[in-house]
């Protein structure tokens, strides 16, 4: 694997290892502050990083505990813009009972003076059981 791509799958896995210690601050540090996408959680339109805070901040107040982790992720690179495809689960834990969320993201990364931030999200839920 090109280093460019091994490299974005490790920023993309450094995601999943902040929110799981509830670091929402760390998880937003990769995303550009003029973020622009969808998420999960709603309809609506997600412009910047405190509509992105709200929707982590969704998830973690769900449940007693939230893990959140990516599956087969898949990245192209065009320059200075990459394009990360993955699977996704959030386990929601409660007292006696899990329930999981599965979905599909895309993050699409622009590289700016050597740094890869992501300006757009798209998260959606599988309507089907994996």
């Amino acid at each position: 694997m090109a280093e460019i791509e091994q490299h974005l799958i490790e920023l993309e896995q450094r995601q999943v290892d902040a929110f799981n210690r509830g670091a929402i601050e760390e998880v937003l540090e990769h995303f550009d502050p003029a973020l622009v996408g969808f998420s999960s959680t709603r309809h609506d339109r997600l412009h910047g990083l405190e509509a992105l805070r709200r929707t982590f901040e969704y998830y973690l107040n769900q449940a007693h505990t939230v893990t959140y982790e990516i599956t087969d992720p898949e990245v192209v690179v065009y320059g200075d813009v990459a394009i990360v495809t993955f699977y996704w689960v959030v386990n929601l834990t409660g007292p006696g009972k899990t329930r999981s969320v599965h979905g599909r993201g895309t993050h699409v990364y622009l590289n700016r003076r050597g740094a890869w931030k992501i300006v757009h999200e798209h998260f959606s839920r599988a309507h089907h059981a994996s």
